[in-house]
């Protein structure tokens, strides 16, 4: 059991590894503050309805702007994750292979790294690129099959 727990332990922090490492040297895009003069319920003097429409209008392009450099940040950080899931699965299937329960921990936090790569390439919104990230986690999960089961299996 103890040996289980481990496991996904291991996986748990692979995962957090390579999310906070990207986080780390590649920081998202920032979220505009909402302005403070659109808070108030009816303008003043000083914030007349020219000066709130126009600081309306720059929210919502900066807001605009946010949006457009997420999706763009999302794919990109769905492709280093699903290409650093790929180091992590192809060293835990040959160099850790030897040491089976960090292995494990090691090919279950590939996997659930590619999860991860797969969910930020959804947020992407870019139907093209969903389905080729979609397809290469498909792949991934049968070669996986293949060498974690069949192939281990008949040796």
């Amino acid at each position: 059991m103890i040996k289980f727990i481990y496991t996904i332990f291991l996986a748990i922090l692979v995962v957090l590894f390579v999310g906070l490492g990207i986080d780390t040297f590649y920081p998202g895009p920032q979220m505009p503050d909402y302005p403070v003069e659109l808070e108030v319920e009816k303008p003043t003097i000083e914030t007349g309805e020219d000066k709130l429409k126009e600081v309306r209008e720059d929210y919502t392009k900066n807001k605009t702007e946010f949006r457009k450099e997420s999706k763009t940040y999302n794919r990109n950080v769905s492709i280093i994750s699903l290409a650093v899931a790929i180091i992590i699965l192809i060293l835990s299937l040959t160099y850790i292979a030897k040491i089976k329960i960090i292995a494990d921990g090691i090919l279950l936090g590939g996997v659930l790294t590619s999860v991860y790569s797969i969910i930020r390439g959804l947020m992407s919104e870019n139907s093209q690129f969903r389905f080729i990230i979609v397809t290469i986690g498909l792949i991934i999960a049968l070669v996986l099959g293949y060498i974690k089961f069949i192939k281990s299996n008949s040796e």
